[in-house]
This record gives C-alpha cells, structure tokens and sequence, in this order.
C-alpha cells in the first residue's frame, strides 16, 4: 500500500468533480470521474472521457471565451475562463476532453473535505476508474479516515481477483454488464466481455458487489432478455440489479440508428424487471 509520500506524488487525470450526487451509491456521495476507458461503448454517453487528449490542437480556435491554448504540443485550459460551452468536446474527433485536471492524491481528498459534513461518501467513476488502480487505493485509504465510504463504478474490465487490494479499501463496486451474448457485447463494447462475466461471480462471492446494472435497447428483445435472465439468476436478492432505459441523447451520432434514435418505452423495461424478479433478482428496479 502507498506510503503518505508515495500517494502525495501520485497523480491521475481527473475528467469531473461532482460535490453532491444521489444516484451514484448510497446516500449523499461526492463523484470522482477520471479520464480513460479501455472500452468504446457505442451507447457512451460521455464518450469524451474514452481517450486523453493527443494535443492536436483543433479544439483551441473553437473555444468562444480563450480558455484553451496550445503549447509545446499540449493543450492548456483554464478553468477560470471556461464557460462549460462544450464547444471544445464538440470539435474533438479523438473522443477525449482538453478539459481534465492531473490531481494528487491530496487534491482530490482536498474538495472531499469540502463536502464531508454533508456527504455518506464518494463514488469513483469514469471513463473507467480502476485504470488508475493504485491511485485509487492511496485515494480511498485516506478518504476512509474522514470516516467516509467508498464505491467503485466499474465496467469490469479490471481482473478484481487477481488483484484485490482496492476492495480492502473499499466498500464494494457497482458493476456494469452491458450484454452477455457474445456478439452483441463484442458490438457494443469493442472488448471482450469474459473479465465482465467472471468478476460479477467473483464479487458476489466476495461480498463486494453493492450494484448490476444493465441497460436496455429497443428492438433488442432476445439480447435484453438473455442478459437480464443471466444476470438475474446469478445475482438473486444479494445486491440491487438497476434496469436502465436507453437514451440517445448524448450518444453519438454515428451510432444512434444502429441502437435506436428513441428511448426504451418505460412499460417495456418494467417488464423486464418483472422478468428479473421472477427470475430471483428480488431488488431490480428500472430508472
């Protein structure tokens, strides 16, 4: 585990801070999301936090108010300036933001304090957050002694199992598995879907599995029920199984007609929850 020298000098790309959050665990939480995903989800909605920035520079003539500049290669922001316009995500054709921090350890702990007396604790996400998995284990072991928990939003593409030591300090994770046919999930994920698979039994039998969630598409019957039913069989009543609708908004564009251009009808998804409860996922719920 990092000495409190070696967690001051780790850095790690920080995409967004959300002081307040109620839909990311338990409680009132403050959401770390970092930069990076080995994946590229066709449904992302977020896709500008797949990739860091390559320092092109396309995206510093389109900034309106001047808080981007390029220099020696590498794209500048500042934060002061910015208006939150997105014009730079917009112009990006890497799938990556300009728009990041590179926090210490300290940093981030630093506007976790500022919200400690209101929040149970923090949630990390992504992009993809066990990328930065050393980071995190420094991070959570001081954020544990404000007496605070810590989650891990995850798309279980880290092997849990063969290296653990971020569940010591941690509370648990909340795991996406986005399909389990394997030609749908190669569709939508672009990477293998087995660490997926094998760390959703691993974690349960752990105890670390707080969350599942899966999201549903239109016209995709036979993938939605064959996910849901595999899911739910293997969960029971033993964490919470979050039945999401599909969105497009947010997606990208190339993609929507593939996926769908409109959102899963909510009688629709009610059904599948009912398919899971009936199939031993006694806490499934839609949103």
């Amino acid at each position: 585990m990092p000495s409190t020298g070696e967690s001051r000098s780790m850095i790690a790309p920080v995409n967004k801070i959300i002081p307040f959050s109620n839909v990311d665990g338990p409680g009132n939480r403050t959401s770390i999301f970092f930069q990076g995903c080995p994946f590229n989800c066709l449904f992302c909605h977020n896709p500008e936090t797949i990739h860091l920035c390559k320092g092109c520079g396309l995206c510093v003539k389109g900034c309106p108010t001047g808080a981007l500049r390029l220099t020696d290669g590498a794209v500048e922001w500042d934060g002061g300036r910015c208006v939150q316009c997105d014009a730079c995500i917009r112009t990006c054709p890497h799938d990556a933001s300009p728009r990041i921090r590179w926090m210490t350890v300290e940093d981030v702990v630093k506007e976790v304090r500022r919200a400690a007396p209101y929040i149970e604790g923090i949630t990390t996400s992504g992009g993809e957050c066990t990328l930065h998995n050393e980071f995190l284990i420094a991070l959570f072991t001081e954020v544990r002694k404000l007496g605070k928990t810590c989650l891990i939003d995850s798309n279980g593409s880290f092997d849990f199992e063969r290296d653990p030591r971020v569940l010591a300090v941690s509370e648990g994770v909340m795991l996406d598995v986005k399909a389990v046919e394997k030609g749908w999930s190669d569709t939508l994920i672009s990477h293998p879907r087995d660490t997926v698979l094998k760390n959703l039994d691993w974690l349960l039998a752990a105890g670390k599995l707080y969350e599942v969630r899966t999201i549903l598409f239109p016209n995709r019957d036979r993938e939605n029920a064959e996910t849901v039913r595999y899911v739910a069989e293997h969960i029971g009543d033993r964490c919470f199984y979050k039945i999401i609708r599909y969105r497009p908004y947010g997606v990208r564009e190339k993609y929507q007609k593939l996926l769908g251009e409109f959102e899963t009808d909510p009688d629709y998804a009610e059904r599948y929850a009912s398919l899971a409860r009936e199939c031993g996922a006694a806490r499934a719920y839609v949103v």
